[in-house]
């Protein structure tokens, strides 16, 4: 039901003169004054009574065997997410670690078969294959005769996304007896590119200032940062990179990347692998040498030594974008190198971590040709 500014005004009228006021209108009427936006989709509104009894006659109880930081969200998740949509207390709908009953008739169990025993005993593996670690299957499950609900993946992401997705049935009113569903993303990077700068500010910055407080971190961690990656995995983000694509290396000094890791730390569980913008020449701003040229052998030692820094406080670190022989920044051009020997010299570092490098082709330089339309073309497939 839609209520208007104009519903609330007539409603508070109907109340202060003694006449009846649904109470559901008011309720709604409330809700919506009071909405900002801030929780999205996740604000799991109250479903429509129909529904409600729809669902509680399916859903009795939800089992995640995980004991990873991951199984703890989606059970977090799910208790929050089920008493506000069903309108019950918490703990109506229980969401539990372990069942000692097994699947019983309206289990919802959610996990993969390598944390989750009932996962296991589905039999799902061919089918689990086909979808990957960051897909899901969603479908009925047998036990001894009793119906539940399967969500599933080779992988905690892929079960962290199927659970987002099955919320999103519920919060639309969905039907959830007869789901067979298969997802599998198509993308494997999907990434935000925040423009940051380590002051607050951020490069056309429209709405306000940088969310990361970095003179609070490591020790201050604001909610906000688990705010971001809730949000980010509720759609199936992967990654982000956290600062301007006119790095600044304090980004990359011992100073920040603790720093860096903490944020890091808070997005793990959701799957949020964190990346960052990095300076071409930053072997010469900030490891003080005399040249950044990406076939000199000492330029080579210096990119591969500060990759396994970063690995080794951030062991799921994404690796690096670089905005190169643009708009005045440094690049390999500088040296007389093309642009692959200037990103395969960070590529080789990263590579043994599983780290990606991104090299934005975003070029500003009428030297190439002074048609802009056709600079980056001409740049990466003819030079």
């Amino acid at each position: 039901m839609k209520v208007t500014r104009r519903d609330f005004v007539r409603t508070g009228i109907a109340g202060a003169a003694g006449l009846a006021v649904h109470p559901q209108a008011f309720a709604q009427t409330i809700s919506l004054q009071n909405e900002d936006g801030y929780k999205l989709w996740l604000r799991y509104a109250p479903a429509p009574v129909a529904v409600v009894t729809q669902y509680r006659r399916s859903l009795r109880q939800v089992l995640v065997e995980g004991d990873s930081a991951t199984a703890d969200v989606i059970r977090k998740e799910m208790a929050t997410a089920l008493a506000s949509i069903l309108g019950a207390p918490a703990g109506a709908i229980p969401v539990v670690q372990s069942s000692p009953a097994g699947l019983f008739e309206g289990t919802l169990v959610i996990g993969t078969p390598g944390n989750s025993s009932s996962i296991r005993s589905l039999s799902l593996g061919a089918d689990l294959s086909k979808v990957g670690n960051e897909g899901f299957l969603i479908r009925p499950a047998r036990a001894e005769d009793r119906a539940a609900i399967a969500v599933a993946s080779d992988g905690e992401m892929g079960a962290l996304y199927g659970m987002y997705h099955f919320l999103r049935l519920l919060q639309t009113g969905q039907p959830i007896d007869r789901l067979n569903i298969a997802e599998r993303p198509r993308v494997q990077l999907r990434m935000l590119n925040h423009w940051d700068n380590a002051n607050g500010t951020i490069e056309r910055g429209y709405a306000g200032n940088s969310l990361w407080q970095w003179a609070d971190l490591p020790g201050k961690i604001s909610p906000r940062y688990t705010d971001y990656a809730r949000a980010n995995a509720s759609i199936g983000i992967n990654g982000a990179v956290i600062n301007n694509v006119n790095a600044d290396v304090k980004f990359i000094s011992a100073e920040y990347l603790p720093k860096v890791a903490a944020l890091a730390a808070v997005w793990r569980p959701y799957g949020v692998r964190l990346y960052l913008s990095v300076n071409f020449s930053a072997p010469v701003t900030a490891g003080g040498m005399k040249t950044a040229d990406p076939l000199d052998k000492d330029v080579i030692a210096w990119w591969k030594a500060k990759a396994a820094e970063i690995y080794e406080l951030i062991p799921d670190f994404g690796g690096f974008l670089v905005k190169a022989n643009s708009e005045g920044q440094p690049g390999p051009k500088d040296y007389g190198r093309n642009h692959a020997e200037g990103a395969n010299v960070m590529a080789d570092a990263l590579a043994p971590h599983g780290g990606t490098v991104i090299w934005r082709a975003f070029i500003y330089d009428e030297d190439v040709d002074p048609d802009r339309a056709k600079r980056a073309y001409i740049e990466f497939s003819v030079r």
